[in-house]
């Protein structure tokens, strides 16, 4: 096993570490994500820029370049306050999803690409990273760490108490801009590579097993984290090993993750039902 893991980074290198970066920042930001309730965003956002790589592709533009243009452009949209009007947030990122997926099979279907393109557009394939696609991974994902790890405070209290924010002082409207915006920036540059599919995983999966866990932030954040990388790890194994879609598979590992994480919430709630049951004593 040892051996297969060294030849594994041997052979791909870029793999590994555009999966490590990604894991670690999607898992952090979809703590957020889920702590907000606007789940849905992280598969939208990731529709938003398949469709602004198949723009790119089809009219010779770089792809992160269409991706990030359309990304910005629905981040603009989200980071409305849509819970002063009549229709939820979630209406609108349905929206936004069924016009760029739509908009992005038509273009797809006029562009002549091959299958092979059109699947690595749909669902992306990080096993086949390159040095390019790594070069943009980093450079946009590694100011987003820096950024959210410093600036941790005012965006939590944004996202639980807005009211209580804006008494404190904080500009909620702009934090949660830059929010919607580093996690847009973090799909368009991922996108390529990591596909819809295994973004969504990293958003939801992994941050909800830390959730399960415990309800220190740090800790959740630290359980996300790690579970993230653990399943990029073993899904790059397996993939490996067994000839599978890399992609796919880390992210039926992820949700394997979540199942022992519910399995020892459960046992835990179990046990804590039967101690009261054991104080209040017969009867």
């Amino acid at each position: 096993m040892t051996d297969n893991f060294k030849t594994l980074i041997f052979l791909f290198p870029h793999a590994v570490v555009a999966g490590v970066v990604i894991s670690i920042t999607c898992s952090i930001l979809g703590v957020f994500t889920i702590l907000k309730r606007v789940v849905f965003v992280g598969v939208t956002l990731s529709e938003v820029a398949a469709c602004g790589i198949a723009l790119g592709m089809a009219y010779q533009i770089q792809p992160f370049v269409g991706a990030i243009t359309l990304t910005v452009a629905a981040v603009a949209v989200l980071s409305y306050p849509f819970e002063m009007h009549r229709i939820p947030r979630d209406a609108v990122l349905g929206v936004i999803f069924v016009f760029t997926s739509a908009l992005g099979i038509l273009v797809v279907s006029k562009s002549g690409f091959g299958l092979h393109e059109v699947k690595a557009l749909l669902y992306g394939d990080l096993i086949l990273t390159s040095q390019g696609d790594l070069n943009v991974i980093l450079a946009a994902l590694v100011p987003v760490l820096i950024y959210f790890l410093g600036f941790m405070r005012p965006t939590l209290y944004t996202f639980l108490d807005r009211e209580s924010a804006k008494i404190m002082g904080i500009r909620v409207a702009l934090w949660e801009f830059i929010y919607f915006f580093a996690l847009g920036l973090t799909v368009s540059a991922a996108s390529k590579v990591a596909g819809a599919i295994l973004i969504f995983c990293f958003l939801v999966v992994a941050p909800s097993a830390g959730l399960l866990l415990s309800r220190r932030l740090r800790w959740v954040m630290l359980i996300a984290l790690c579970g993230g990388l653990v399943s990029t790890f073993v899904g790059l194994y397996w993939s490996f090993r067994c000839d599978l879609p890399t992609n796919q598979a880390i992210s039926v590992t992820a949700c394997l993750w979540f199942a022992v994480a519910a399995g020892v919430r459960y046992t835990q709630w179990m046990a804590a039902r039967l101690m009261a049951r054991m104080k209040q004593g017969p009867g």
